[in-house]
């Protein structure tokens, strides 16, 4: 060997040495592309200007695996219970006592406090009397009608037998005329008293009176009802601002029960991003800092816009298990739009975009030769990406130096040696076992 080439070997092997020491610091990802193709330049070109047959890049792979990618949608979102009752009272009363404290665990009817009454109790005392007294008048009205109803019948019947009878006699010349003129009268007269008695004006008088009496009572009943505040949902105490003793109005709740065994993630997500989410779809809900992630489904994709920003209103409905997440924080929502089993799957680092949008790969085959692969690509995810056309799966793609080697021309690159370098995660030996 030339002192020439045995310099260039030396090179190639202190390169080789130096890139392992980069693989190992935090700007590794940076660092090795300008050194590959640095390798690249001092491979190809000696002192003279020779170019050397077979250069030596190393470079980081990837494999191409056929797995599923998901589309998702990311978003920020903001964090409302299930469900939220604040309690305003129906009547303005001072507060006579509270059953529960504020954090207390409460379920649907259950009585939470309790208005001062003392006024409506008597108010429903005298309204029972005075209910009492049109119950009567009115039961006396109902018999008084009957028995009017009745006489009448009575009086109308003995008309018309007299009518008829005077009818007969006047046929057989023993009355006159006069005399069924007058039983005709008389049966008139009846007849027209019956109907008066038919009607029951009395009745509906005392009918009238009676229904009034139980208005006020069931007005007086419904403002006792009020004083007793009872929770509407099944949930836990998270506002409780008035006192004991402190007057009560319908200008602002007392108590407010937020139902916490479920949260609902409300975000508003760009138009076209929307347009991709249906009622049911998985997603998550992950606060920023706070491990783990709780699962749930998409409950809500509102059919209008937002006026002021023109998105759409997305929900996101999940358990909380242990009431871990609260109201009013800011959380990022994972909403999956599309589902690919089966798909080719390989690192985005892999993808190599020219200036007209066309994508490719570099792929080694099994002797670890590189070769440009144009690939159409198609689902995005977490830092891989589905290869819809170009690629079988099993191949492995080049991640690390895939740009460096795409720059060279293709008879440089068929003379272009190989070497895979383990990824910066995989502990090495320490650089003084390596020397």
């Amino acid at each position: 060997m030339n002192a020439d080439k045995r310099k260039r070997t030396m090179h190639i092997s202190t390169f080789q040495m130096n890139a392992r020491r980069i693989y190992r610091s935090p700007w590794a990802g940076g660092l090795l592309g300008l050194t590959f193709a640095a390798a690249l330049l001092s491979s190809g070109c000696s002192k003279g200007g020779e170019v050397e047959a077979s250069p030596t890049v190393t470079v980081q792979v990837g494999a191409a695996e056929n797995q599923t990618i998901e589309r998702k949608v990311i978003a920020e979102a903001t964090l409302f219970p299930l469900e939220q009752s604040a309690i305003v009272p129906k009547i303005n009363a001072p507060v006579k006592k509270f059953y529960v404290e504020k954090g207390s665990k409460v379920h649907a009817g259950q009585l939470l406090a309790e208005l001062e009454n003392q006024d409506l109790l008597a108010q429903k005392q005298e309204n029972e009397g005075n209910f009492a007294q049109a119950q009567a008048g009115y039961d006396q009205a109902v018999q008084k009608a009957e028995q009017d109803r009745r006489l009448a019948k009575e009086t109308l019947d003995a008309a018309q037998k007299l009518y008829d009878a005077r009818q007969n006699l006047f046929k057989q010349g023993a009355v006159s005329a006069k005399d069924v003129d007058d039983a005709n009268v008389a049966l008139i007269q009846a007849k027209n008293a019956y109907d008066m008695s038919q009607k029951q004006l009395d009745l509906k008088v005392a009918e009238g009176q009676l229904a009034a009496a139980r208005g006020k009572n069931a007005e007086v009943e419904a403002g006792l009802n009020y004083s007793k505040i009872v929770s509407p949902i099944d949930g836990v105490v998270t506002d409780r601002p008035v006192y004991p003793g402190e007057m009560a109005s319908n200008s602002g709740p007392i108590i407010t029960v937020m139902n916490l065994s479920q949260i609902v993630a409300r975000a508003h997500i760009d138009q076209q991003e929307a347009a991709q989410l249906k009622v049911g779809d998985a997603a998550t809900i992950s606060v920023a800092g706070q491990p783990g992630a709780l699962k749930g489904k998409v409950s809500l994709v509102s059919p209008a816009l937002d006026p002021n920003s023109t998105t759409v209103e997305v929900w996101v409905q999940a358990p909380n298990p242990g009431e871990r997440m609260r109201p009013g924080a800011n959380v990022q929502v994972q909403i999956v739009a599309q589902a690919v089993p089966h798909a080719i799957v390989i690192p985005v680092e892999a993808v190599l975009t020219s200036p007209d949008g066309a994508t490719s790969v570099i792929i080694l085959d099994t002797d670890n030769k590189p070769h440009k692969k144009k690939v159409k690509v198609g689902i995005r995810d977490a830092g891989e990406v589905q290869v819809t056309e170009g690629l079988q799966g099993g191949e492995r793609v080049v991640t690390v130096g895939a740009f460096a080697l795409s720059q060279e021309d293709d008879p440089i690159l068929a003379k272009t040696n190989i070497q895979v370098a383990a990824p910066p995660n995989i502990p090495e030996e320490d650089e003084d076992e390596d020397q």
